[in-house]
């Protein structure tokens, strides 16, 4: 077999544990370049709300996939992984090495294993979803998906409706659920190397650096960017975490300081489930963000095997 050239190094982690700096230091360390692999930060409106590393953090390494799409546009794992693999075929003609980063599980998957083609979905069961949705209330389709698919439930964006309704239309057009066709899917053979790196802290400084985060994102404006999207707020794009509490604030269903309350609990709540979605990936090798000397060590060691 012949010997893999290049390297695509995944560096994954939750929300707020320090990927961006480490990131930015191992591009420099390596003259390459960062694919941003958090779906929340390809959308350009949403700056704040995603926490998108501003060109002062950036420090001049390029950076891929952050803010190149608009939140009007359709954009999914499946199409990722298309533009991210002809990327890697260009960039590997010059470098080495690439790093992609980011919290988005699926996305990264689909990049290092690839993604299995879903089965099509009648559109009058997805119709059928939609009504119960409007007439029973999301948590009604959450606590179904509980009931069908435990393990996807554990993992998914609760408080993305789209997400819920996928999984479970899925269900009720072939019988299985979720977390079937996801382990279902075969690894492809890529024709570069992949090493995965997972950063780590202890929960209770990774939830005060997310209730830091949070506060410093409203001192920035996030309200304000918020409100200014709050017309739109129905598309697919904005129904995550950091949107959707202040959509909920201006709707009238709380005031400020609860809305504050559950940006920073959904936060923490949100960092949970990505940790249970890495910490399944039996390839990844996991460090403390300060351990930049060893994880260095672990990138030559891999470079040279």
């Amino acid at each position: 077999m012949r010997k893999k050239s290049n390297t695509l190094f995944v560096i994954v982690g939750p929300t707020a544990v320090g990927k961006t700096d480490l990131c930015i230091h191992l591009a420099h360390w390596l003259n390459t370049e960062i694919i941003s692999a958090d779906s929340r930060q390809f959308f350009k409106e949403m700056q704040i709300g995603t926490a998108k590393p501003t060109k002062q953090e950036m420090d001049g390494v390029p950076h891929h996939f952050v803010g190149h799409i608009s939140i009007d546009t359709s954009y999914n794992a499946g199409q990722f992984e298309k533009d991210v693999m002809q990327l890697l075929e260009d960039k590997f003609k010059w470098n080495k090495s690439m790093i992609m980063t980011g919290g988005s599980g699926l996305y990264i998957k689909a990049v290092c294993d690839g993604i299995d083609e879903m089965p099509e979905i009648p559109a009058e069961i997805r119709e059928e979803l939609n009504r119960e949705k409007e007439e029973k209330g999301l948590a009604f389709l959450q606590q179904m998906l509980k009931e069908v698919d435990p393990a996807y439930y554990e993992i998914v964006d609760l408080k993305n409706p789209q997400r819920v309704i996928r999984a479970l239309e899925l269900y009720r057009a072939t019988g299985k659920n979720m977390s079937y066709y996801r382990d279902q899917q075969h690894q492809v053979d890529r024709p570069f190397n992949i090493v995965k790196i997972g950063l780590e802290r202890d929960r209770d400084v990774l939830y005060e650096r997310i209730n830091l985060r949070m506060d410093l994102m409203i001192g920035a404006g996030l309200f304000e960017e918020a409100q200014a999207l709050y017309p739109q707020k129905d598309l697919n794009a904005l129904q995550t975490v950091g949107y959707q509490e202040i959509f909920q604030y201006l709707d009238g269903e709380y005031d400020k300081e609860e809305a504050i309350r559950l940006l920073k609990r959904n936060s923490r709540r949100y960092a949970k489930r990505q940790m249970t979605w890495f910490k399944k990936d039996e390839e990844i090798t996991w460090f403390h963000p300060d351990q930049v000397d060893e994880i260095k060590q672990f990138i030559e060691q891999s470079l040279e095997d």
